[in-house]
């Protein structure tokens, strides 16, 4: 059987991160993708303008849509954008049972503008991380809900586990914000720390990075792949698209989600 993933996620109409940017990734990854969208997000390059959240309950048709006829190998999270929304993604994640899922939690855009409200990170913490296989935080997103400041590895090493503690099996705390000529993602199981670490290329065009490795962890879990097996592919596809991404825009330009098909 074809492996299935759904993405729960905002929608970005440039294309280049969210659900758009998911959907490219699990194409270019070969495994059938499926959607249900949070918020519907004015965004570009240049940055965010303007969100409005989806209902709860439209929230929650959708999912019940694609896991009661298609069902899902792997689950992708992203935006949510409210605590009703993450409460009927919880509910509805418990009814059918689905153990692969990777959750970005999404706080904030690039350009600032705030993408779950500031009262919904107790409820993200509360419903959903401890039905989270692995948790894939940048910096920021791990200051806010470790409680600690991530400025460098050692740091990050503590913060991992006190967000480990707060339920997902495995942590990864991105370094994209982390200072230095490379680029060190962590990760770490409640036992053991694990470094991917990858030379920082230097481009503008960074645009849904974070939506984009989430999503290549999820298609390679489903497709059978263990976490930190998915976490080093998921990482090598992600490099390889920002190195051929299209420069496209005037801001922070879009990857190439397809640079292996050429």
């Amino acid at each position: 059987m074809t492996p299935r993933v759904l993405t729960i996620a905002g929608s970005d109409p440039g294309g280049g991160a969210g659900i758009q940017a998911d959907l490219k990734t699990f194409t270019a990854l070969k495994v059938f993708g499926m959607s249900a969208i949070t918020a519907v997000t004015v965004q570009n390059t240049l940055g965010v303008s303007n969100v409005a959240g989806v209902s709860p309950r439209l929230v929650s048709a959708q999912i019940e849509a694609a896991l009661g006829d298609i069902g899902a190998d792997a689950v992708k999270i992203g935006m949510l954008a409210d605590a009703g929304v993450i409460c009927a993604v919880a509910r509805r994640l418990k009814k059918f049972g689905v153990r692969n899922i990777v959750l970005d939690p999404v706080m904030a855009a690039k350009s600032g503008h705030v993408l779950l409200a500031e009262n919904a990170v107790a409820a993200l913490v509360k419903e959903l991380l401890g039905l989270a296989l692995i948790i894939t935080p940048n910096a920021p997103e791990a200051e806010k809900l470790s409680g600690r400041a991530v400025r460098c590895i050692k740091t990050a090493r503590e913060a991992a586990k006190a967000i480990r503690a707060l339920g997902p099996r495995f942590v990864l705390i991105k370094g994209g914000h982390i200072r230095g000529p490379v680029c060190r993602d962590l990760l770490y199981d409640g036992e053991e720390f694990r470094e991917f670490r990858v030379r920082r290329i230097r481009t503008r065009n960074t645009h849904g990075t974070g939506c984009t490795l989430s999503a290549a962890i999820a298609a390679y879990i489903a497709k059978g792949a263990r976490v930190p097996e998915a976490v080093e592919k998921a990482g090598a596809y992600l490099n390889g698209a920002i190195k051929h991404s299209f420069g496209l825009g005037g801001g922070r330009g879009p990857l190439n989600h397809f640079w292996r098909l050429k």
